[in-house]
């Protein structure tokens, strides 16, 4: 695993083939960083699936309405809801999407990003300034690699536990 700089700022999102550590850019993009320590506080991703995973491109998690596999979880649904809280305002920078990097999920109003986000496989520089990047994997991109592929996974994969790695 990799050295944890910042335990308040880094996430340990536990998958079935071990611990992704996500690093996360609270300089950069506040807002997001607060949604997804205060998320995964609460245990709101536990359990939630990854609902689009494109290979090549990216894996797509965090709908904590409909995406719970433990509660009430219907895959058609997984991908269409967010968290009751309100929406977070886009903070466009200059980060780049690169691979393992973490981008707020949203539809077509850049201000609708919620609890979903995706990690990025490979670089995809076609969403710089598009979509939000408030993170980076640092350590376990390999386990996000081996996430089932799928729009949706016939047997989605699943975010057992997310923590802030300083309540760990």
């Amino acid at each position: 695993m990799a050295e944890i700089k910042d335990p308040e700022n880094t996430i340990l999102m536990e998958l079935k083939g071990g611990t992704v550590t996500i690093e996360l850019l609270p300089d950069v993009a506040p807002q997001h960083t607060a949604r997804m320590k205060e998320l995964a506080r609460a245990g709101k991703y536990d359990n939630v699936c990854f609902h689009r995973v494109i290979d090549g491109f990216m894996a797509q998690t965090g709908d904590v309405e409909h995406g719970n596999m433990e509660d009430g979880f219907n895959i058609r649904m997984a991908g269409t809801g967010g968290s009751d809280m309100g929406n977070v305002p886009a903070e466009f920078s200059k980060v780049p999407h690169a691979r393992g990097s973490i981008g707020a999920a949203r539809s077509a109003n850049p201000d609708s990003a919620n609890s979903q986000f995706f990690i990025n496989f490979k670089d995809n520089d076609f969403l710089n300034g598009q979509y939000t990047v408030y993170g980076q994997v640092t350590s376990g991109m390999e386990h996000v690699d081996a996430i089932v592929r799928g729009e949706p996974p016939a047997e989605p994969d699943r975010m057992i536990s997310v923590k802030v790695a300083a309540d760990a």
